[in-house]
């Protein structure tokens, strides 16, 4: 698909003109930092010029829209062939690895996929798990599908996340049960080329031309920057052609390049916040108009909460082997990151709007607006609307009235406008957004890729089921360190 219309960003919501200068901000403010924001974009574009910085720095993700013909033609075939055989596809796998797919799949998409057999077109039914350890909808799920039409994906890089390996487990016992040597023809690995226990199982299964299929989670693509890797073969399974998502990231890409703040909307959408958040303005939220940009906005909470909620300041350093890497600078505590708050219009318009409006004056909002649907309802005169009206006309309308009210209540608000809501134009909202967190974490002097976070309650959890796997001093930190619990404040 050739792109009609470019993606339109629409910032004056933010602007002193039309919130005032203590919300929000000046053009003054904007020429001030365009230096530092146009030698924050060189630089950045300066560590993709190698692969093997690309790789080491976690920044491969940026390459992913200009993935090869080949390749495409692989995942397209392997995601056709499944299809045909199967009825169902369960797809195992948590954050990046789960909310991407979801995400794909709620806004490219009819609505109730599973519910409607016209509606999938002779496509399987989708169900994600390996995303919780609650086990009634796992319970529910080994209940009611049949082994013999069901195939399963796992997607993990490392292999070692809890919750998607203990889903694996009861689920190769589930096959191997049901279907005894014939279990390996009903899984797919997403994981990484080399390394992994997850690897190791596909390269112990594989005899002959027979074994456990699998696909890689490329070197260099950490799981919330994976969607436009990992998340290839489950487009194909449901009918939509990755070229198309991957074509629109391309032009998005191409339109990120640019080192001027008035030309790069991902480099203003980055700067923007990075100033605001100067003025308390810390919570961010996002509000699609559009119910199937919901999971979109959940996949976008995780990716700005995990790349820039850092409280340490890194920079890149030189090894010994010439190689480039991230380093926590020690004594560097600043913490940092906006909290997101996911939500959607019109619906939350009765509900969390109303702390968007007269709550402390601490959010940025994002509203997204999609002009064109696949589908259209018209609204017949006499229901208390003096003319017939469109779905999509009463929808925009709704859109533009909750940036008017935000605007009067001195809210920084900003529209991103779709011109439809597509696999194109949704690839280029994908990588738009990875591409300013990327941005805004260097404004910040944050590394973007880890999330150390994260794995503190791993650690944790490692200690009381595998001991043996930590070394002395992470098992004392986690014993000696215990939650204090007094009677009183039990009720």
């Amino acid at each position: 698909m050739t792109e009609q219309e470019p993606v339109r960003f629409d910032f004056n919501g933010m602007m002193d003109f039309n919130i005032g200068p203590r919300h929000g901000l000046t053009v003054a403010q904007l020429e001030k930092i365009a230096p530092q924001a146009r030698n924050c974009q060189q630089h950045f574009q300066k560590l993709l010029t190698r692969f093997e910085d690309r790789v080491s720095l976690n920044l491969e993700w940026t390459q992913l829209p200009f993935q090869s013909e080949e390749h495409l033609r692989v995942v397209s075939s392997l995601g056709e062939k499944v299809r045909k055989r199967f009825e169902n596809v369960v797809f195992l796998g948590i954050g990046g690895s789960y909310l991407g797919l979801k995400a794909a799949q709620e806004a490219l998409c009819p609505p109730y996929w599973n519910e409607f057999h016209q509606v999938r077109e002779k496509r399987p039914r989708v169900y994600f798990e390996g995303n919780n350890l609650d086990p009634t909808t796992l319970k529910v799920i080994l209940a009611n599908l049949n082994p013999e039409k069901t195939f399963v994906t796992v997607v993990s890089k490392s292999g070692e996340t809890l919750e998607t390996r203990a889903a694996l487990a009861v689920f190769l016992r589930w096959l191997q049960t049901k279907l005894g040597r014939r279990w390996q023809e009903h899984i797919l690995v997403i994981t990484d080329p080399e390394n992994g226990w997850l690897r190791k199982l596909v390269q112990e299964s594989q005899q002959g031309n027979r074994g456990i299929l699998s696909l890689p989670v490329l070197p260099g693509v950490g799981g919330r920057f994976s969607e436009l890797n990992i998340g290839l073969f489950h487009l194909a399974l449901i009918g939509i052609n990755p070229k198309e998502v991957l074509g629109g990231a391309q032009v998005m890409a191409k339109r990120c390049l640019s080192a001027s703040l008035w030309k790069n909307p991902a480099l203003f959408y980055a700067v923007s916040h990075f100033l605001l958040a100067r003025k308390r303005k810390s919570i961010a939220v996002v509000m699609p108009f559009a119910e199937g940009l919901r999971s979109t906005a959940d996949w976008y909470a995780q990716l700005l909460a995990e790349s820039l909620g850092k409280k340490s300041r890194s920079k890149i350093v030189v090894g010994k082997d010439g190689a480039k890497q991230w380093q926590v600078e020690k004594g560097r505590l600043a913490p940092n990151g906006r909290t997101p708050v996911a939500c959607r219009g019109t619906n939350d318009l009765h509900s969390l709007h109303q702390n968007n409006i007269e709550g402390r004056p601490d959010k940025v909002v994002t509203l997204i607006q999609v002009k064109k649907f696949p589908t259209e309802i018209s609204v017949p005169q006499g229901t208390g609307l003096p003319l017939a009206q469109t779905y999509t006309k009463l929808l925009n309308l709704a859109a533009q009235a909750t940036e008017w009210a935000l605007i009067q209540a001195q809210q920084p608000t900003c529209t991103i406008t779709l011109p439809e809501l597509c696999p194109f134009y949704w690839g280029g909202l994908i990588y738009f957004w990875q591409m300013t967190t990327a941005l805004e974490a260097q404004l910040l002097s944050i590394n973007a890729f880890d999330q150390p976070g994260v794995e503190s309650y791993k650690k944790y959890l490692k200690v009381k089921l595998t001991p043996e796997s930590l070394c002395q001093a992470d098992r004392d930190t986690v014993e000696t360190k215990s939650v204090r619990r007094k009677r009183k404040f039990v009720l």
